[in-house]
């Protein structure tokens, strides 16, 4: 009896055991099951993933990233071809006008497939062209030219039309019926913006009183736009549109310091000083990169003028990114009026795509004034 319960007690430990160490096998063969899967998954991924890396572009930039507006969404642009398509690119930036043509010159002569000067000179860039005839070129955004040669692609981003919208956003929240824009240079480029944007704020407020203060193509100096907007401030402005790169930082700032409010440009400023700027006009910079990079990895790139918009979702407003940073942080009595705004808007942006409301395009007449284009219905 006793022999038959040890017997007994030896089978059941035995069974323990092994069921024991068959559970630790079968976790340890999913964990490598998983372990397998997740390799071949990372294996697919890193398959799939282009290999362009012999294919190499430059971007050459006016002046240093960092400006969190034009320079700063080319290189959006420029970063999403080096991860998306599996090229390489060099990103060069300058000091100022004195060191554009040293720039180019270097990454032409390190045999890029394709350089890309960002709002450099024209005259510059298209005498390059000529004595580089194999040599591709792509001009992101603002080249002025008659004709380019078969080696140049260029786009030009209109931006009257979101503009308009600022303008609009601008009209209808002001408190003091004085509104302002600092402007980087009078050139038909920059008067796209301002001349739109006039536009929008007289069609909602024709009794306002709109300002405008250029910086002589300063794009590079913040106190200098700090200086013209505290001006406009002063005047009675308490919305200034600020056109001005780098330069129209200050702007915002002169915004933050008055207890005023701007609107910004390019990129999406809103979170620059938060609950001082209202909305910011957005310039898609970083699709015209992207494309121009892609055509010529894909052997579809062909010079001449290209044009994008609002329509192509190249231009618009920060709202429309989904940014609430000036409803989060701006006082009541302005964040009150932020509904009915927006579906002013609306209203005008669908008036507009659907080609039953012109705003004025200061590229198309350079001969316009701003005071022939607003209001224009």
């Amino acid at each position: 009896m006793r022999q038959r319960t040890l017997l007994l007690i030896l089978a059941m430990l035995f069974a323990l055991l092994f069921t024991a160490c068959g559970g630790d096998a079968a976790e340890d063969s999913a964990e490598d099951t998983a372990s397998e899967a997740s390799s071949d998954e990372a294996m697919a991924e890193e398959e799939a993933a282009p290999d362009n890396a012999d294919f190499s572009f430059a971007l050459v930039l006016p002046g240093a990233l960092g400006d969190r507006s034009f320079s700063d969404s080319a290189n959006r642009g420029a970063e999403r071809a080096i991860e998306e398509l599996g090229v390489s690119g060099t990103v060069i930036e300058t000091a100022g006008i004195t060191e554009h043509e040293a720039a180019m010159r270097g990454a032409i002569l390190a045999g890029n497939d394709i350089v890309l000067p960002l709002a450099l000179d024209a005259e510059l860039v298209l005498t390059l062209a000529e004595e580089f005839p194999d040599q591709k070129f792509g001009a992101p955004s603002d080249v002025f030219a008659e004709t380019l040669p078969d080696n140049f692609a260029a786009f030009q981003i209109n931006v009257h039309e979101s503009s308009f919208l600022a303008g609009l956003i601008a009209g209808s929240m002001t408190e003091t019926k004085v509104v302002g824009a600092v402007v980087g240079g009078d050139a038909p480029a920059l008067n796209q913006f301002f001349y739109g944007y006039k536009q929008g704020v007289l069609e909602v407020c024709p009794d306002c009183e709109v300002l405008v203060g250029y910086l002589g193509f300063d794009f590079e100096n913040p106190t200098l736009g700090l200086e013209t907007a505290l001006g406009q401030y002063e005047q009675g402005a308490d919305i200034v549109y600020q056109v001005a790169g780098r330069s129209g930082e200050g702007v915002l700032e002169a915004a933050a310091q008055t207890g005023n409010y701007a609107i910004g440009v390019d990129s999406n400023q809103d979170w620059i000083q938060p609950g001082h700027v209202i909305v910011s006009m957005i310039k898609r910079v970083d699709i015209a990169t992207y494309t121009l990079i892609e055509w010529a990895l894909n052997d579809t790139f062909q010079g001449g003028f290209n044009q994008l918009g609002m329509a192509d979702g190249a231009a618009g407003i920060s709202w429309d990114e989904g940014s609430t940073t000036f409803k989060d942080e701006g006082p009541a009595e302005m964040v009150d009026k932020l509904p009915d705004v927006e579906a002013t808007v609306e209203e005008y942006r669908a008036n507009i795509l659907s080609g039953d409301y012109v705003v004025c395009d200061a590229l198309v007449d350079p001969e316009l004034t701003s005071d022939a284009c607003a209001p224009l219905k």
